[in-house]
């Protein structure tokens, strides 16, 4: 077996259960211990609180698990960014070494879709960073959207990004971009920006359609279901411009590129509001556990029927 599945998620795919695949990158590299792992948790319960089973997913040791134990995700925790951040490229060579590796986007969607699972919650997608035309920086996220069948349910593309020239190289990929209760692309920490979805779609229900449409039809990738932060966590759009205006300008100073520039940004960005960011980042992340989980289920009831 190329993966190793949690006892619970063993269980949950003998009895045709909804599952949802969660992310590690984010108890990694996203927030500090013990936030990190308290919000994993606090993910995994989201999940089955409505209705379907957590499967957070990581390498543990140079074994690829889809559905980490508690102790599991501690252990990642507390390692925090000792341990590899892995895309798609890195997935053989973290193996090959044994080494501890938390799952970014691409990642978690080929280990997701190894394990059958379809459905996958996070908080933001990576995507065209800005100066992309000078720097050639675009995430591995976007091109494994178009290839995996894994449905990624997030708040937009992380704020820190170019929108425009994200949802530009999503169209030219064929990827299907969504927009939960909205017409306009989430900007992460704000509700909307001034880029238009493809499409509307108003409930978890249509969503599972257009999943199985695609699927049973052989078109192969994945859709992007975007769902705006609820409006209570949403931050001020001009603070937030700011704060990564001001962020870019001091990692082109400090000569950061890479893996390393979203980290370095959202960190610094939590340290200019005050840790406002962190707290939203928190609250977005859950309430997509909570519409993955909704369409998941969906999605089980169309698959199972």
């Amino acid at each position: 077996m190329k993966i190793r599945l949690g006892k619970h998620i063993e269980e949950a795919i003998k009895n045709n259960l909804p599952i949802v695949a969660l992310e590690s990158t984010i108890i990694s590299h996203g927030m500090p211990y013990p936030e990190n792992v308290e919000t994993a948790i606090l993910c995994e319960q989201m999940v089955r609180d409505n209705g379907a089973v957590p499967a957070t997913i990581a390498i543990i040791e140079g074994e690829a698990v889809v559905g980490l134990s508690l102790e599991e995700i501690e252990h990642i925790g507390k390692l925090g960014e000792q341990v590899v951040k892995v895309s798609r490229r890195d997935i053989p060579y973290v193996m090959a070494k044994k080494l501890n590796g938390a799952t970014t986007v691409s990642a978690t969607m080929i280990l997701a879709n190894m394990a059958n699972i379809h459905v996958f919650a996070t908080g933001g997608i990576g995507g065209v960073h800005k100066k992309a035309e000078v720097t050639m920086d675009i995430s591995t996220d976007l091109d494994e959207l178009s290839r995996t069948n894994v449905c990624v349910v997030c708040a937009g593309a992380k704020a820190i990004l170019d929108l425009e020239k994200t949802l530009e190289y999503l169209e030219t990929k064929g990827v299907l971009v969504l927009g939960y209760q909205t017409n306009k692309l989430p900007a992460f920490y704000t509700k909307t920006s001034p880029y238009d979805v493809n499409y509307r779609v108003d409930n978890p229900k249509e969503i599972a359609e257009v999943l199985k449409n695609k699927w049973d039809m052989e078109i192969d990738g994945g859709v992007l279901v975007t769902n705006p932060i609820p409006d209570e966590f949403s931050l001020d759009e001009e603070v937030m411009n700011k704060a990564i205006d001001d962020a870019l300008i001091e990692m082109d100073k400090l000569g950061i590129t890479g893996k390393k520039v979203t980290p370095f940004l959202l960190s610094k960005i939590k340290d200019i509001t005050g840790g406002e960011s962190l707290k939203s980042n928190i609250k977005l992340v859950l309430n997509n556990c909570k519409l993955a989980s909704l369409i998941a289920c969906e999605y089980n009831k169309l698959w199972i029927s």
